[in-house]
């Protein structure tokens, strides 16, 4: 079957997933392609991977069509994803108000489940928070980091820890079977990111990418945004 490929962040990964079938009756075309961390996605792009469609965060975004590899034109927003706090579906969930909750809950964690802290959106954000509440070099023992936010929540999901807990964006909380999303972050710690698609440049299949931005950022889709973690 013929298909749209797509070079997307983590946090559009269930949403494109659940309209993967709409997507097909529509166009008769596949979606392939990969999710992982923003940054990781867009040097693949500037590397000539092949892309028809783009799904990143707005400024990463804005930054490829000023290079000329994605239409600006067809630039759409999705919507804001919150990175938040998860644990496993048998685990208490975490009450956490202020930064001093989150420092505790940190502090008592024995794992910290979190994506890539230097080419993801919300590891780099959990990166900074940890410095943020001077204790990163306390817990750099206790981080379990992962390539992307799902395999960090499908790992949290499968943890023998006693008390793990994970953090990453919503959507990618939602989409993994095993974990709840426990809560957002504390004032003074949030990171709320929206996510943007583009047509790539070198599309081969520029109809269907636009007819897929189409169908993610439709109205009649806002229901099933919202229940995967994008918020308007």
């Amino acid at each position: 079957m013929t298909a749209v490929n797509i070079l997307s962040g983590g946090a559009a990964q269930g949403l494109v997933r659940g309209l993967s079938e709409a997507f097909k009756a529509q166009t008769g075309f596949g979606i392939d392609g990969e999710f992982g961390a923003v940054g990781a996605m867009a040097d693949k792009l500037r590397t000539s991977t092949p892309a028809d469609l783009v799904i990143l965060t707005q400024a990463l975004l804005a930054k490829l069509a000023a290079e000329k590899l994605v239409v600006p034109s067809s630039i759409v927003d999705i919507g804001r994803v919150e990175t938040a706090l998860a644990v496993r579906n048998r685990d208490p969930e975490v009450s956490v108000k202020t930064e001093a909750d989150l420092r505790e809950v940190l502090r008592s964690a024995d794992a910290i489940y979190v994506p890539d802290t230097e080419a993801s959106t919300a590891g780099q954000h959990v990166a900074r928070v940890l410095d943020q509440l001077g204790i990163a070099h306390e817990v750099t023992s206790r981080l379990k980091i992962f390539p992307n936010g799902a395999t960090a929540m499908r790992e949290l999901a499968a943890s023998t820890a006693t008390r793990p807990i994970g953090c990453t964006q919503a959507t990618e909380i939602f989409a993994t079977d095993g974990i709840a999303l426990s809560g957002s972050l504390p004032p003074g710690c949030e990171l709320v990111t929206m996510y943007t698609a583009g047509v790539a440049t070198q599309a081969a299949h520029p109809k269907e990418a636009a007819a897929l931005i189409a169908l993610l950022t439709g109205a009649d889709q806002r229901d099933l945004r919202q229940r995967m973690g994008f918020a308007s």
